[in-house]
């Protein structure tokens, strides 16, 4: 039996991972969040713990009451949000990841087994320097233009080396074993049918959907041309669980882009006009929330997750909105 922690679990990537996970029988699911789980995820979660990813009383005794094989760290404070409250944000997101990586680190050690620990990271630790630049780049490799211009981003970044210092460099003038084996996928914005978005500077493709399926008005916050990399949730889900399911002699590194399709805010507006010819989609952008979209690659290049664990993503633009996002989207307002 593998028992898997899940912090963040109320979050967007939660909702989509915690049914995936607890299909298989062998798998028993601790959830914790700042809140009481959800009435629609408390079927799928064996223990659910109420508390704040800053209180390390708690997660040590997490870990160290429970044989946990693999951690989801997903709490965190998203972009927009972290704007709002950069410090708050530096202690959620770096405090919050580092002190759960040393609870591991240490009930690893002790019992002398390996535990994953498996860590969301984010478009967002990119930093193109100026729109021309961003114009004629290639797809952009997991080690260029690391210079992000958010909190969310710089918090993601420093965690990402945090993780890794853990797996290969903890201690390394006395300690020769390591047992945490970190994994991060970067994601881009990540679209969901299911869960209304909630503090991503990416929202804007989300809430033009949410807000046509109520037969509502929506006004962008980025310019008609501003292009991102995007995927939906299934294969968020599912590259994260085929990163943590990939055998370790496969991993060639740490830390892997993965992606599924870019896209314009206007080339979105038409599909969703589309789908609802009554919807109306304007633009007037927010300088702050542009400027951090601008700062965005166009594409990401994701083939050293495709060649070291075979990530390929179910959906491109199409099948993402005309077989996934538009369809489920409808069922979903139609029920309510």
């Amino acid at each position: 039996m593998e028992t898997v922690l899940i912090t963040g679990a109320n979050g967007e990537v939660g909702h989509g991972l915690i049914p995936k996970l607890a299909k298989s029988k062998d798998t028993t699911v601790i959830a914790l969040d700042l809140n009481e789980i959800d009435d629609e995820l408390k079927p799928f979660v064996h223990e659910s713990v109420v508390a704040d990813i800053l209180d390390a009383t708690i997660l040590e005794n997490i870990i160290s009451e429970h044989p946990i094989s693999t951690v989801f760290h997903l709490a965190a404070m998203l972009s927009t949000s972290a704007e709002k409250n950069p410090e708050r944000a530096h202690n959620v997101n770096v405090n919050g990841t580092s002190s759960l990586l040393s609870a591991v680190n240490r009930a690893a050690s002790k019992e002398k087994r390996v535990i994953k620990f498996l860590f969301p990271s984010t478009v967002a630790i990119y930093g193109m320097p100026d729109m021309e630049t961003k114009k004629n780049a290639k797809p952009i490799k997991e080690e260029e233009f690391n210079s992000p211009i958010t909190m969310y981003g710089i918090n993601k970044l420093y965690c990402e080396a945090l993780g890794i210092y853990y797996s290969k460099y903890y201690q390394l003038l006395s300690q020769n074993e390591r047992f945490v084996d970190f994994r991060s996928v970067r994601y881009p914005g990540i679209i969901s049918a299911l869960t209304m978005p909630s503090g991503g500077t990416s929202d804007y493709a989300p809430e033009m959907i949410h807000s046509a399926a109520r037969g509502e008005g929506y006004e962008s916050f980025v310019r008609a041309d501003s292009i991102i990399p995007f995927m939906v949730m299934p294969d968020a889900i599912k590259s994260i669980m085929m990163l943590a399911q990939a055998p370790k002699e496969k991993l060639t590194r740490n830390v892997y882009n993965v992606s599924a399709f870019s896209v314009s805010a206007d080339e979105i507006s038409r599909l969703v006009n589309g789908a609802f010819p009554d919807s109306s989609i304007s633009y007037k952008p927010d300088v702050n929330r542009q400027k951090i979209v601008d700062s965005w690659p166009s594409e990401i290049d994701d083939s050293q997750a495709r060649k070291d664990w075979g990530w390929q993503p179910d959906y491109d633009t199409k099948k993402a909105f005309t077989e996934y996002l538009i369809p489920e989207i409808q069922n979903k307002y139609k029920k309510s």
